[in-house]
């Protein structure tokens, strides 16, 4: 008679299972062979890459992006003055990328204005704590109300500016001479100046902007 306790018969436990399989577009591959390393991040597309807009009496007016240049020139609204050495290429032809376009026909173009917001005026500041003056990314700053809200002071171009966390926390709800602090420059309205400084800003690695920024 067998003895139930030397039963060697493999236990559930014990069964070998497969492997799992995973189904990658009609081709099945096993969990060791799938790819371990995420898909390397896209590059930024040229398309989207800043171009410098004159009027057509070469005044730096805008910044504006590859497509949207290239549409104006294809319609035959603007001429490239400046390109880079990348092309885009249709069916039929190669165009060079440009880096500088100039409308044909003047533009009057009425006293520039911005929308008061968050990103604007840290475009304004160049990213600057006004109080400290370090440079910080985007997400490391705050807006501070210069004459503090509870005073009376109101969310304008001349009472908002760049700060960063600590500057912020040290004012608190203080004018920056009760806190002890100075302004690296005292706050202004969106103007053509602040706009010829933000396509600098934006322009500073091409060098075929410089001339018509007059840097």
């Amino acid at each position: 008679m067998l003895n139930p306790t030397m039963d060697h018969r493999p236990k559930p436990k014990d069964v070998l299972r497969p492997r799992p399989r995973i189904s990658i577009a009609g081709a099945v591959v096993t969990k060791e062979s799938a790819p371990q390393n995420p898909p390397a991040p896209r590059r930024s597309s040229v398309m989207q890459a800043p171009v410098l807009v004159l009027n057509a009496t070469f005044e730096p007016i805008n910044v504006t992006a590859v497509r949207r240049a290239l549409v104006l020139m294809l319609k035959g609204v603007a001429q490239a003055e400046e390109t880079q050495a990348s092309e885009v290429h249709s069916t039929s032809k190669a165009v060079a990328v440009p880096s500088v376009i100039r409308l044909l026909s003047y533009r009057h173009i009425p006293q520039q204005s911005r929308a008061l917001s968050r990103k604007n005026i840290l475009l304004r500041d160049r990213n600057m704590c006004q109080f400290c003056g370090n440079t910080f990314s985007a997400s490391e700053l705050t807006l501070d109300h210069v004459l503090p809200r509870s005073r009376g002071g109101r969310s304008s171009w001349e009472n908002l500016v760049a700060c960063c966390y600590a500057c912020n926390n040290r004012k608190g709800d203080r004018t920056p001479e009760e806190a002890g602090l100075q302004l690296a420059r005292r706050p202004r309205p969106f103007t053509l100046h602040t706009s010829r400084q933000l396509m600098r800003l934006i322009g500073h690695k091409d060098e075929k902007w410089r001339k018509y920024l007059f840097y």
